[in-house]
């Protein structure tokens, strides 16, 4: 029976986290997204905050937090801005990929490094392989004690012109196969041959730097491969399961920030002789938006908690990512409603707010997709 109080640990991490938000993320939200530039300086705070490796055992240097607290700290900076938001998420998402299935080795070279700042990154989507990415075509043909990697990957977070450090890649290693030929590579940004390309002028999310990573007889160690040859479609997918539960916690973090601008906004502005929050009808949008978010938000920490457990939770992380992303775009866009025609001006933080929205349910798995899983669960 799962428990929806929070421990008195995963509190005071809850409370570090809205302080730190408060203090460190919010005066430089609407900065990063009107110049669209990459935080570096939240990414090196959030690593002395001990955020970076939240998932990290102690014993690499990490916080050694549990996911419930990783989802509650990205809820938090989410509030303020969802681009730092997704940094930190897609981070946690190569840090839990490495852990569960790096060798010890490996885990002893990218995790405190990890820990102190080093950005991960994780690349499955190609131009022709989005939502079906059994169709990644990018391959790493054995050559002696390395791989040669030749192919592109699109829309990769954590990766930009001059940010990101690793990448966990997913290549054919064996391309006769198909899918179950697949396996995930860690490729650092300085090896010859892998290069980054575009990086995309997008409608949100400004400051979370989105590239095209390109593979050109990219040479690396075959040490660098996590687990076994063939497995990679396997980790990717269970690490999606984690990554969606933090694009559900980002979500639920944006919609409560949306209703909090929105509550201020409402008790400030005055029509007909009262704050329009006096108003039933504005009154009823703030019992939708309050309801459906708490929902979102049990949902997340529910998922998180499960996969704490070490349960699966392919199905619960599909649900909480899709109700929570679209929820996040129903709040943003009911929180700029309740704006009038200022939430269509810059001046005011929900018109940021609306557009990051919209890209939580695209990413890591389209609505579509997810119900394509959760179907798939429930009819089994």
């Amino acid at each position: 029976m799962m428990s929806f109080i929070l421990t008195e640990e995963q509190e005071q991490i809850r409370k570090l986290a809205e302080e730190f938000a408060k203090k460190e993320v919010a005066g430089l939200a609407d900065k990063i997204d009107k110049e669209s530039y990459f935080p570096v300086e939240l990414v090196k705070k959030m690593a002395e905050a001990g955020f970076m490796g939240i998932n990290v055992p102690e014993e690499y240097g990490g916080a050694g937090m549990d996911e419930v607290s990783k989802a509650l700290v990205i809820m938090e900076i989410a509030k303020y801005c969802a681009s730092t938001a997704e940094i930190l998420s897609v981070h946690t998402l190569s840090n839990d990929i490495i852990l569960h299935h790096g060798t010890e080795e490996q885990k002893k070279k990218y995790l405190p490094k990890a820990v102190s700042g080093s950005i991960g990154a994780f690349a499955l989507t190609e131009p022709g392989a989005g939502s079906d990415a059994s169709a990644a075509k990018t391959k790493a043909i054995a050559d002696g004690d390395d791989y040669v990697i030749n192919g592109s990957k699109c829309f990769i977070s954590n990766m930009g012109q001059n940010e990101g450090d690793y990448v966990i890649l997913c290549a054919l290693t064996q391309p006769e196969l198909g899918p179950k030929g697949m396996s995930t590579i860690i490729v650092d940004r300085n090896t010859p041959g892998f290069s980054v390309g575009k990086t995309e002028d997008k409608m949100g999310l400004c400051g979370a730097a989105v590239s095209e990573l390109i593979f050109q007889n990219c040479r690396v160690p075959k040490t660098n491969r996590i687990g076994k040859e063939g497995q990679g479609l396997r980790i990717a997918l269970g690490g999606l399961d984690g990554g969606r539960v933090g694009m559900a916690a980002q979500a639920v973090g944006l919609a409560e920030g949306a209703i909090e601008a929105a509550k201020v906004y409402s008790k400030q502005r005055v029509q007909f002789g009262k704050p329009i929050c006096a108003n039933q009808g504005i009154q009823w949008y703030f019992a939708d938006m309050a309801t459906n978010t708490h929902a979102a938000r049990l949902m997340t920490l529910c998922a998180a908690e499960l996969r704490q457990s070490g349960a699966s939770v392919t199905k619960e992380a599909a649900m909480a990512k899709y109700f929570a992303s679209e929820n996040a775009v129903a709040v943003t866009d009911k929180a700029l409603q309740i704006h009038g025609g200022y939430g269509y001006m810059k001046d005011y933080a929900i018109e940021r707010m609306y557009r990051d929205a919209r890209i939580i349910p695209l990413y890591e798995g389209t609505s579509e997709v997810q119900k394509m899983v959760i179907s798939k669960t429930v009819l089994k």
